[in-house]
């Protein structure tokens, strides 16, 4: 596949983990769903074989557990596994108030003599970078040169940003190419276009095409093996009937049975039932954001939707007044930034492999459907990672 400008930051980095070349740390920065997920699952491709995984692997947060303990745990040998492998989110936890200068100089000392069997990837998806750099915002600019001046001694830098509109055109096109399907120009505009360059959103329907046309016709001696206009068209369609809108309305409208019961036809619908839960997570931290901004812009109609709201984005046209509706019937931000942390907390739970990932999801539900009591909120402040 020829290289693509979005995809080249992490193109760079998936190809430096197999080479003598790594580096024993790496910042990747941006909130690109698509993009971090390529870089996990090369990172546990080559680094975290399946027999050892249980043993190499850390999940761990900032916010839950201190720089000192993560370096510390990360100089010190396994028994279990001879590679440990840490990725560490809540990274803006050590840019909040204060020098933070014990923590720093305990990030340097470790990457000036680093376990070389060990490889730490921070996570700082509290940054949005837009596909254009020019237009980023300034305090993620500020946030990012941060970074750069604290960590990019010691880590190299991953840039996760959003992805233009033509190379997940092509990217569509030319992965279909490897899969032995044609993808016609047109069709994958559409479907660019359609779900608003979000490459999360556009991989999840892109693999459905993909089975609906390869799929054997009753009557049809073989497949097509060719995805047209009327086949994104069908499928989109489709799409927005599964899409969790309407679990959405029912937690806006605090209709737990209701929401609960679109939760299990969610997961029912899904082709990997609960195993898709981070998917679905990832689609309601982002819909709950979209409200945010449209609560907080004062956003009356869909044409003012389009002006608040980055390429990469934005809903499809069809949900624009349903979320507007759905956006009014919070008070106050407030509730909405819990929203997010709820969903962020659920994230967290779900990617420590519990032990059962239904009853997760199905207690997030009833807490965003629950009308919340003002002792559930939590300074302003501590929601910012989540904007």
């Amino acid at each position: 596949m020829a290289s693509l400008k979005s995809f080249a930051s992490t193109d760079r980095f998936i190809a430096e983990l197999a080479t003598p070349a790594i580096k024993p740390g790496y910042v990747l920065i941006g909130d690109e769903v698509y993009l971090y997920d390529r870089c996990r699952k090369a990172v546990l491709a080559t680094l975290a074989p399946e027999a050892t995984r249980d043993f190499c692997l850390h999940d761990l947060d900032l916010a839950d557990t201190t720089i000192f303990e993560i370096l510390d745990r990360a100089q010190t040998p396994s028994l279990m596994a001879p590679f440990q492998l840490f990725f560490i989110r809540g990274l803006k936890n050590l840019y909040t108030r204060g020098t933070k200068k014990e923590e720093f100089a305990a990030i340097d000392a470790y990457f000036r003599s680093p376990n070389p069997q060990a490889l730490l990837i921070f996570v700082a998806d509290h940054l949005r970078i837009p596909t254009d750099l020019r237009r980023m915002d300034m305090t993620d600019k500020d946030r990012y040169e941060r970074i750069r001046e604290t960590l990019g001694d010691g880590c190299g830098l991953v840039e996760l940003a959003r992805v233009d509109e033509a190379d997940a055109v092509r990217w569509i096109q030319e992965t279909a190419l490897t899969r032995g399907i044609k993808f016609d120009p047109d069709a994958a505009r559409e479907l660019a276009d359609s779900l608003g360059a979000d490459m999360m959103l556009i991989s999840s329907e892109f693999e459905k095409l993909l089975l609906y046309v390869s799929a054997t016709p009753a009557g049809q001696p073989i497949a097509r093996n060719h995805v047209t206009l009327g086949d994104v068209e069908t499928m989109v369609l489709a799409a927005k009937q599964r899409s969790l809108y309407e679990l959405t309305d029912a937690i806006s409208s605090k209709d737990r049975p209701r929401a609960l019961a679109l939760l299990h036809g969610l997961l029912n619908a899904s082709d990997g039932g609960e195993d898709a839960a981070i998917g679905h997570l990832y689609m309601l931290a982002r819909t709950f954001r979209q409200m945010l901004i449209i609560t907080e812009k004062n956003v009356r109609d869909s044409r003012a939707i389009w002006q608040v709201l980055w390429q990469g984005f934005r809903m499809p046209p069809f949900a624009a007044e349903d979320l507007i509706r759905q956006a009014r019937r919070y008070k106050s931000r407030r509730e909405l930034t819990r929203a997010i942390r709820l969903v962020a907390r659920a994230d967290l739970e779900l990617r420590s492999s519990p032990a059962n990932k239904l009853l997760v999801l199905e207690r997030l539900i009833l807490d965003l459907a629950t009308e919340p009591r003002p002792s559930l909120y939590e300074p302003a402040h501590q929601f910012m990672m989540l904007l």
